[in-house]
């Protein structure tokens, strides 16, 4: 990923430094398990500790001869701590190294992704509580429906936010898994111990059955969880972006005393982090139909998903980190307008409540067809004509025979649509 949209927590992890020091990292682990197994003479483990140094310009100009990374890394080592350690990746395939070093890698940018996640969580907590019993207009199709509060919106935000925090929670222990299996997963030349012990000295598990390569349906998961997350940010930004345009201005994203909105016209507010928001998760669930097509791979292995997880690998965790850490940022910071949401909420003159009056029509003996037409074709002339329900309604004869003026009266009104408020924050924030 480019700079702009990264930062160094995510970047360090996918540095060639850190995917080489986690090489070296495997290669000690098996030879430490070699060494206690006897297949290789004792302090070789203690040697390359001690003189191995990483290199990456090194790495890469052997690699450029010998057209394999991992045999320019290991022979890079080599030079570093002489003639033991060609004891190191006894009886192991590239594919140990390279798909253990992977997982690990996963595991740190999903552990603190997840940290992310838990900033977006505190944020919308501490957000929705302010704003619980602040009034607003819900909508569906984008069209005025029925009253609800600020903190409603934000509410399903957060539960939403949990449910992903589980899910990769899950993910990162779907690709929490070692394997060091050697050629096509059959241990031929290696000690099953061996893998048992670099994996407990990783912090991972066993993968139960390599072939060559550990299963990509652990990758695919993991990267269908970051499309699923990069969906949940965009969903919240599209929100943002919506209620900050000039015809509804409910809310919008902190604009600094600084800040230019636009080179030509400098009246200009605009959502440009939503918007950046909703790009950068284009992004992100590009990654995922890659990480499905990974998982049928020819036989036992062929390598037409390195190149993939090479690009997918850093792009989709760093683009991810940076959005959740954004995104915590404009929540935290937005504007909000209560007083234009409640103007917002008297913007149809009424016609928001026509479902109840239609519901109590029901009650007093009509049909519901009969009382879903008659409340529509009050509700089309009002709009029409900018009247007010209410006012349209209490002058019917008809209606007013049917519903009580006190009753009718007290339809008009905002409580009984959020009366539930508490229960439903107590069943999000138990």
């Amino acid at each position: 990923m480019i700079k702009r949209y990264s930062r160094k927590e995510l970047t360090d992890i996918w540095s060639e430094e850190n995917k080489y020091k986690i090489w070296l990292d495997v290669e000690i682990a098996a030879a430490e398990a070699m060494e206690k197994l006897g297949q290789i003479p004792k302090g070789v483990t203690s040697i390359v500790k001690k003189k191995a140094k990483i290199n990456v310009k090194r790495i890469h100009k052997i690699e450029s001869e010998v057209k394999h990374d991992v045999i320019a890394f290991l022979t890079s080592i080599t030079e570093r701590t002489g003639i033991k350690a060609r004891y190191l990746h006894q009886g192991m395939t590239s594919s140990d190294v390279l798909d253990t070093s992977f997982n690990i890698q996963l595991v740190q940018s999903g552990k603190i992704i997840l940290k992310d996640i838990d900033q977006i969580l505190k944020v919308l907590k501490k957000q929705a509580k302010k704003y619980k019993s602040t009034p607003c207009i819900g909508r569906s199709h984008g069209i005025h429906a029925e009253p609800i509060t600020f903190g409603l919106k934000l509410a399903s935000f957060y539960e939403e936010f949990k449910r992903n925090r589980k899910r990769l929670k899950d993910a990162i222990d779907e690709v929490s898994t070692c394997a060091i299996s050697g050629a096509v997963g059959t241990f031929a030349n290696i000690n099953p111990k061996v893998e048992k012990h670099v994996a407990k000295k990783l912090g991972l598990k066993v993968e139960p059955i390599s072939t060559q390569i550990i299963p990509r349906d652990r990758h695919a998961f993991y990267f269908s969880v970051l499309g699923i997350v990069a969906g949940s940010i965009e969903r919240v930004a599209v929100e943002i972006r919506h209620l900050q345009r000039s015809e509804v201005y409910e809310l919008q994203e902190f604009f600094s005393k600084n800040q230019k909105g636009s080179s030509a016209m400098p009246h200009k507010k605009n959502p440009i982090l939503s918007e950046n928001l909703t790009g950068l998760a284009r992004m992100v669930r590009s990654a995922v139909i890659p990480a499905l097509e990974n998982i049928a791979l020819w036989h036992e292995r062929d390598i037409s998903h390195s190149s993939v997880e090479r690009n997918i690998g850093p792009d989709a965790n760093i683009t991810v980190d940076f959005a959740l850490v954004r995104l915590a940022n404009i929540l935290d910071n937005m504007i909000v307008y209560p007083k234009k949401m409640l103007e917002n909420l008297n913007l149809t003159k009424g016609l928001i409540f026509s479902q109840e009056v239609m519901l109590e029509l029901t009650k007093s003996g009509l049909s519901r067809e009969k009382s879903y037409k008659l409340v529509q074709s009050y509700a089309k002339d009002c709009f029409g004509k900018n009247l007010n329900l209410f006012d349209v309604i209490s002058s019917d004869k008809f209606v007013t025979s049917k519903i009580k003026p006190k009753k009718l009266k007290s339809i008009f009104n905002y409580s009984k649509h959020l009366k539930n408020v508490n229960f439903i924050f107590r069943r999000v924030f138990k």
